[in-house]
């Protein structure tokens, strides 16, 4: 397997120097303000990551002050007092975009988020403890107790709140198979179990996050070189 350095020297030419890699490094959040984020924030990343997948980015960011209004700033408790008839009126309202499976994760995801409060103080509670060296199970653990966030969905949500998260976007997911790190399909237990073995051994070969680490990779290959 690849060393960390030889990658990171890679990336960094490829984008400029060291500097401006640095620059492009985003970092995950320490365990104190992953607690503190609030329920609504977890439901409302977890939806507009839902929408994205498959439809422009742009235009559902564009929409997202009227989804925030028709789904009240998605405060779980509120919109699990829904019923389904009020859900129907929804997914058919002119403001969002109008896909009933998608809004219907909502409900779903609310009730994974409330649910957690049983074994935790809070979902933010639950995902600040869960291990970095598990983090694959987070992931599919929202796959199991949540809707529509299977694949790159969950970690996808999970890294823009800050969490310190590796995702298998199709640069790392290339170089990955480049060096046989790993052979089976994307979401097999096998292709995550040498994932997360490969990030692990990168990570105490630089003492940087996960998420550092999957940036540096995807800069070191792909089509994202800037001369």
């Amino acid at each position: 397997m690849e060393k960390f350095a030889s990658i990171y020297e890679r990336a960094s030419e490829r984008k400029g120097g060291e500097s401006r890699l640095e620059e492009l490094l985003s970092k995950p959040l320490p365990r104190e303000a992953l607690a503190a984020i609030p329920d609504d924030r977890w439901l409302a990343e977890f939806t507009l990551k839902v929408f994205q997948c498959g439809i422009s980015w742009k235009v559902v960011r564009n929409k997202w002050p009227q989804f925030e209004e028709v789904f009240f700033q998605f405060k779980p408790e509120s919109l699990l007092m829904l019923s389904d008839e009020h859900w129907e009126q929804k997914a058919q309202d002119p403001r969002i975009i109008r896909h009933l499976t998608k809004v219907m994760s909502i409900p779903a995801n609310a009730q994974m988020i409330v649910s957690a409060r049983a074994e935790h103080d809070s979902f933010a509670q639950m995902i600040a403890n869960w291990p970095s060296e598990q983090i694959t199970e987070l992931w599919e653990h929202l796959k199991k107790h949540g809707k529509r966030l299977g694949g790159n969905t969950g970690p996808y949500a999970l890294r823009q709140l800050g969490v310190d998260t590796f995702i298998l976007s199709s640069d790392v997911e290339g170089y990955l198979r480049s060096y046989n790190v790993i052979d089976s399909g994307r979401g097999t237990k096998r292709a995550l179990k040498a994932a997360s073995e490969a990030f692990a051994n990168w990570q105490q070969d630089s003492g940087r996050s996960l998420t550092e680490i999957s940036q540096v990779i995807a800069y070191s290959c792909g089509d994202n070189r800037v001369v």
